[in-house]
């Protein structure tokens, strides 16, 4: 007998719903207000991922005897029935903790048996809050362990360090390249968490409602994030997940190997419950299929900074990036293709974009049954939406295609949608869903083209300017650059001075510059047109 369940089987135990009625009526109830915690500690594992001293196996073995020696007795002590003191250990001690309540089973067991009552861990999430207790953890430590430093001290270099807990040695080991799963800027945007705490939402609300689900249910990357926070706050989750505890060991915990069929069921799954696709921009199914842990690298790279690096340079615009995904299913009632519907295509082009980037696609590839990814794309911000059109192609002797009907997403109107998702039909029978990531702020992106020569005034070499010094001769030259943006907007005009001399039509040739006595220079701004494309270099200097 087979494990899976049936679409049909499952469509008879529940009936579709919208994910978002879903989320805030019917959904299992979390007490944790996961949008902060998730933002919290998403910058705890990037400071965890930022400090390599803690990777150290010599370090990571003394954190785990302060973790349990020192630590977990102490907040023992401090914990009053449910309520957890408003204190944090250091960084190392931190860790540790995060990574052990990763799996509530084992932990509730852990503080069960060495503590006789179960620890939780305080929802701090204000960076002055945080700083608080920390310093309040401090002062409590030097009275009760006057001998113990604060810090982990232990030097890294030590050999042979005796080993006390492997078993959490091993998780902690394991739980290494965590951040590298959730690395990517948008995670920590508001609305990006706020959409994933509804899809977390959902798939708890998709767990309790699918009986006789025997197969493992692997969770997207932000329902794994969620999930995670969840888990790391082990008195709230287990009294918020109480009524389906047994059936959370149905999904698959990070790092795990799955299965094909196990992904593929669980998208069925999904697209039965609330008729969408699983998968989504930022929520993509990233478990190891072959079983070999490798770091994941972001398909595109993300340049994380605190502040805008260029932002004294005015003439630098910023980018933003956002990440697309199109799915596509034809109606379920849809008959089978015609002959016509076969020279349908689905065309994808930008709102504004350059004129020849045209996307096809062929009607007849998607099916009715389940939806299909049909498109994921990168894309600037400043494209502001994207257009689908369906096209009809030429008989024999006429080659070109026609439009049939247009839909359009705006970047902007899918950041108001519920799980920046939106859904759109073409012709009653082409159902199309799209959705985005948050943008964010991208490295720049600059190009250098050559441009005219300049004379020592920053003035093209021309007889335009020549005229209009009143055929006063130009003198020097200089190489001349400019640098544009991403948009081809120009932000610096970059020069070398290689000849001095003066130059008029007919006369002497500069003479060249040595080597030792060439100047560089980078103007910002653009250049300053008289006419047509002669002009002037910009007067501001940048370096």
């Amino acid at each position: 007998m087979s494990s899976s369940v049936t679409s049909s089987e499952t469509s008879a135990n529940m009936s579709t719903r919208s994910l978002s009625e879903v989320s805030e009526v019917e959904a299992i109830r979390v007490g944790l207000d996961l949008v902060p915690a998730a933002r919290r500690n998403i910058g705890f594992l990037k400071a965890v991922a930022d400090s390599q001293w803690l990777y150290q196996k010599p370090t990571l073995i003394e954190a785990i005897r302060r973790y349990n020696e020192l630590w977990m007795p102490l907040i023992a002590d401090l914990t009053v029935g449910s309520t957890s003191p408003l204190i944090l250990p250091p960084i190392d001690i931190e860790w540790v903790w995060f990574c052990h309540t990763l799996n509530p089973v084992p932990y509730r067991k852990y503080c069960e048996s060495k503590l006789s009552k179960f620890i939780g861990k305080p929802a701090i999430f204000d960076e002055e809050n945080e700083e608080y207790a920390l310093m309040r953890c401090r002062e409590i430590w030097a009275k009760r362990y006057p001998n113990e430093p604060f810090e982990n001290e232990v030097e890294s270099d030590l050999t042979n360090p005796i080993v006390a807990d492997e078993e959490l040695l091993v998780e902690v080991t394991k739980q290494r390249f965590l951040y590298s799963k959730f690395s990517e800027p948008y995670r920590s945007e508001t609305v990006y968490l706020i959409a994933a705490r509804q899809r977390y939402k959902g798939f708890l609300y998709m767990l309790q409602k699918s009986i006789q689900v025997c197969s493992r249910l692997v969770p997207a990357s932000d329902i794994l994030l969620m999930w995670l926070i969840h888990q790391s706050y082990p008195t709230l989750y287990a009294e918020d997940l109480r009524e389906i505890d047994g059936d959370m060991g149905k999904v698959v915990s990070v790092w795990e190997t799955v299965k094909n069929k196990e992904v593929e069921e669980t998208k069925n799954l999904w697209e039965t419950t609330f008729d969408q696709p699983y998968e989504k921009a930022g929520g993509e199914i990233d478990f190891n299929l072959d079983g070999v842990d490798i770091p994941v690298q972001p398909p595109v790279y993300w340049e994380v900074s605190e502040t805008d690096v260029n932002i004294k340079y005015k003439s630098m615009l910023p980018r933003f990036l956002l990440e697309v995904c199109v799915f596509v299913r034809l109606k379920a009632d849809m008959k089978a293709m015609h002959e016509d519907r076969k020279r349908d295509t689905l065309r994808l082009r930008m709102i504004r974009c350059h004129r020849e980037l045209k996307l096809d696609k062929t009607v007849s590839n998607f099916s009715n049954e389940s939806w299909r990814k049909a498109w994921h794309l990168y894309c600037e911000f400043g494209t502001k939406g994207v257009i689908f059109e369906r096209r009809r192609l030429g008989g024999y002797c006429f080659k070109a295609s026609t439009i049939e009907e247009t839909v359009t997403f705006h970047w902007n109107d899918l950041l108001r949608a519920p799980s920046l998702t939106l859904q759109r039909q073409i012709d009653q029978e082409v159902k199309i869903i799209a959705s985005i990531t948050p943008p964010v702020q991208a490295p720049y992106l600059l190009k250098c083209v050559p441009d005219r020569v300049t004379d020592d005034s920053g003035a093209m070499i021309s007889d335009v300017i020549l005229k209009m010094n009143q055929y006063h001769p130009q003198e020097g030259r200089w190489l001349s650059r400019t640098v544009l943006d991403h948009a081809g907007r120009e932000c610096f005009v970059i020069r070398m001075r290689v000849g001095g001399g003066f130059w008029r039509r007919g006369g002497e040739a500069p003479s060249a510059v040595k080597w030792e006595d060439r100047i560089t220079e980078i103007r910002e701004g653009s250049w300053s047109y008289v006419a047509g494309s002669i002009g002037r270099a910009p007067v501001q200097r940048g370096w």
